[in-house]
């Protein structure tokens, strides 16, 4: 409440007029869902490996609409980009010049999304139109949902640049929302009998109270789990003066890794199901359908080990033990009671492994809740417990309430400065 009664001071029009700015532009988001690609219908089968998709795009992929592909295509690539920095020197270099190396980077993955973003709406298109459709067609589909993906990142600029937030992510975040009021409403009418008796009336009742309570816990676990950190305690030698010292904190989140580690898994999940649509072999198909989608058990212990070892890969890739313990060590830094230089990076990586293995059971954990879920209830595959589109959402949402936050205390800093 305190920060809504600052948000609405006439001193912060200005930033009200950002986050007025930032939710027109999600509105044009969410009205472009709704617009199908001419020429086409919307999808009525199962979607499957592609249910991650759908959700993040709000329903767009359900609705084969303009914004079918969503921001997907740019994540893939911006993930790519990061492996090929790990990988490749010139990209190494790229990310040691700072701001302009970053720049050059994130110029690169806009065009390898463009790219990913053509040669999935024509997998997407082949998919779902079958061979009836011509080589015209295709292109034409496939150029459609490429410009949806083009204004997307363009709008998603927009918002950083004039509204408030990561743009990209806040137009993840209202794709994932708009999905939730149906949601509720799958999971009423499937949950009560309105043509049933009274007492099983009540007891569906019951069960929807329950599942929305449920659902609102998993929230709050998430949230607990997005902010949970590790404080590894830093000292500085106080060159100011001969005794005393400063110290500091190091904060290592407990999921570092966020949701990346989930969007290359399903990515890697993904590639078989597209293979076998192209190509058309009965064999190939039934191989993949039994042992290659997690609606499978096997498939199902592939995607969660995937996960789990994504989630080590992309953390060590974000915090690099050996480079943090020479930047320490070259600052006149320590950790007390360990020794700079090769103690520290130890000490650093047996830390970073321990939280790490925490941060993957618990990603490994939010995403197959709603595996497990569909498959012991009978409720749409619309209707989900956890899942990735949570994490998600409370991650976004954090972030762009602290930025709002930050934001203020800033603005009150200054005036209280300027009256001195």
């Amino acid at each position: 409440m305190p920060l809504l009664k600052q948000l609405f001071k006439p001193t912060n029009r200005d930033l009200l007029k950002r986050i007025g700015f930032t939710l027109v532009a999600l509105a044009i988001f969410i009205i472009g869902t709704t617009i199908q690609v001419p020429g086409t219908e919307s999808i009525t089968k199962n979607l499957g490996f592609l249910e991650l998709v759908n959700t993040m795009g709000g329903g767009a992929l359900q609705n084969f609409s303009i914004f079918a592909l969503g921001v997907m295509p740019y994540i893939t690539a911006t993930i790519v980009m990061q492996l090929l920095g790990e990988l490749i020197p010139y990209f190494q270099e790229l990310n040691k010049q700072g701001h302009v190396g970053r720049q050059k980077i994130n110029t690169y993955s806009r065009y390898m999304g463009i790219l990913f973003a053509f040669i999935q709406g024509y997998a997407f298109s082949f998919m779902f139109l079958g061979r009836s459709a011509s080589a015209t067609e295709y292109i034409y589909i496939s150029v459609v949902l490429t410009a949806g993906t083009a204004f997307l990142l363009w709008l998603g600029d927009q918002i950083t640049r004039k509204g408030i937030g990561n743009g990209l992510s806040l137009i993840i975040m209202a794709g994932i929302i708009a999905t939730l009021p149906q949601m509720f409403i799958d999971a009423f009418q499937g949950l009560v009998v309105f043509d049933g008796t009274a007492q099983e009336i009540t007891l569906g009742v019951v069960k929807f109270i329950l599942f929305a309570i449920i659902y609102f816990a998993i929230i709050v676990g998430v949230i607990f789990v997005q902010m949970a950190e590790r404080k590894v305690p830093i000292q500085y030698a106080n060159k100011s003066t001969t005794y005393g010292q400063s110290a500091s904190y190091v904060p290592i989140k407990v999921n570092t890794a966020g949701v990346v580690p989930v969007i290359f898994a399903s990515s890697l999940m993904a590639i078989p199901g597209i293979i076998a649509s192209l190509i058309n072999n009965e064999s190939f198909s039934l191989f993949v359908q039994n042992y290659l989608t997690y609606t499978t058990p096997v498939g199902f212990i592939i995607y969660v080990i995937f996960i789990f070892l994504f989630g080590f890969v992309y953390t060590y890739m974000v915090f690099k033990p050996e480079d943090f313990a020479k930047n320490l060590q070259e600052s006149g830094g320590y950790i007390p009671g360990i020794r700079p230089g090769n103690e520290t990076k130890t000490y650093l990586s047996k830390v970073l492994t321990r939280i790490t293995c925490l941060g993957s059971v618990f990603l490994a954990i939010i995403v197959a809740l709603p595996i497990i879920f569909s498959n012991v209830t009978s409720l749409p595959t619309s209707v989900s417990i956890g899942g990735t589109g949570l994490l998600i959402v409370v991650g976004v949402a954090l972030e762009t309430y602290k930025q709002i936050e930050g934001s203020l205390l800033s603005r009150n800093y200054k005036k209280g400065y300027s009256r001195r």
